[in-house]
């Protein structure tokens, strides 16, 4: 009789510090800790001039999360009588609270890409005309990957046509880089590339890079110096956060590249799971993330159910579909026993 492991597949977010990571922020030189509101935490410093340079950009703010980095940005860059137009499945359209209406009093223009991506004609042809009937379009949000898109990488060809779209028409562009090192180890590329399309970039510690929480806004000294007093308005000013930047600084030197290892478990599960015949259809899986739809007869439910007997959590992201997120915390055995048990039920 096998034993019973417990694996967490709900998502990246559940990570948690490595050992040396642990190490690493235990050993943090004291002196150099301070308020941050006042900025006098070197260890916040060090991660945002690190993150800003990695991206080619001019300045960085770490914030608490993802989605105040993302809210910041849209605030900054659109308002009230203005439209944003991003996917229809992104996150900062479905996962923020609905921020962009309470934060930015901003209308949205909702696209529907394939797999959360759409294209810059899509973007053309919804663009406000100048009339006092709509909203100003003043910025284009793209997420990379995409969550609900099975962890989707955009095609930079695309980005780049999109930029010249927003360029033409005076419009600003953001990446939600919630997971934009497993698009950029996926893809081979370089940060910096990313720096030269985007007005402003979010990429988040706390999911495959094992940092325990925290995201950095990047953009220009100008906005980042806006962007600082928005943070302390909404309550995201830190004072000795030094502890938590130094994961995030540990995170972003050592856990970029052991990415490959989650993406190569992802596409080896998608590989059993397409052979089963309780399964209808699994999305393509390019990184971490593998969302699979169970056929009719089989009910999420009972199939979440059949999962937790064996100690395994997954969730479910609408209609008959579940999703599975790989991280740093998962072990060789726990992937063989993944196996196992989805061998066992079909």
């Amino acid at each position: 009789m096998k034993t019973k492991l417990n694996i967490d597949l709900r998502s990246d977010t559940i990570s948690f510090p490595s050992k040396e990571m642990l190490e690493f922020m235990q050993n943090l030189n004291l002196d150099n800790i301070g308020d941050d509101v006042f900025g006098e935490d070197k260890y916040v410093t060090e991660l945002e001039e690190l993150a800003s340079k990695m991206f080619g950009m001019e300045a960085g703010l770490f914030c608490p999360s993802g989605t105040m980095t993302n809210q910041i940005a849209i605030h900054l860059q659109s308002g009230a009588g203005k439209e944003v137009i991003c996917d229809a499945i992104s996150h900062v359209y479905l996962y923020e609270g609905g921020g962009i209406a309470a934060n930015s009093n901003a209308s949205v223009r909702l696209l529907h890409g394939e797999n959360g991506k759409f294209r810059a004609e899509d973007v053309l042809k919804n663009i406000n005309k100048e009339d006092v009937h709509f909203p100003r379009t003043s910025l284009v949000c793209i997420e990379n990957t995409v969550n609900r898109g099975g962890g989707a990488c955009w095609d930079f060809s695309e980005i780049e046509k999109i930029k010249d779209v927003c360029d033409s028409n005076k419009i600003n562009l953001h990446l939600d880089g919630a997971r934009i090192f497993n698009a950029i180890v996926a893809n081979d590329e370089n940060p910096q590339k990313y720096g030269k399309i985007f007005n402003s970039i979010s990429i988040c510690l706390s999911k495959g890079l094992g940092a325990p929480v925290g995201s950095v806004l990047l953009g220009s000294k100008s906005f980042i110096f806006e962007a600082r007093r928005v943070r302390k308005r909404w309550g995201g000013g830190m004072r000795q956060a030094g502890f938590i930047a130094g994961a995030g600084i540990y995170a972003l030197n050592n856990n970029i590249h052991r990415l490959e290892t989650d993406h190569q478990r992802a596409k080896e599960i998608g590989e059993i799971l397409v052979n089963r015949n309780w399964v209808k259809t699994v999305l393509p899986i390019e990184t971490n993330i593998v969302i699979f739809e169970l056929i009719e007869s089989v009910s999420f439910e009972s199939f979440l159910n059949k999962l937790a007997e064996n100690g395994i959590k997954a969730i479910h992201i609408g209609d008959n579909k579940i999703r599975f997120v790989f991280h740093i915390n998962q072990t060789n055995e726990d992937i063989q026993y993944l196996r196992e048990i989805l061998n066992e039920i079909g």
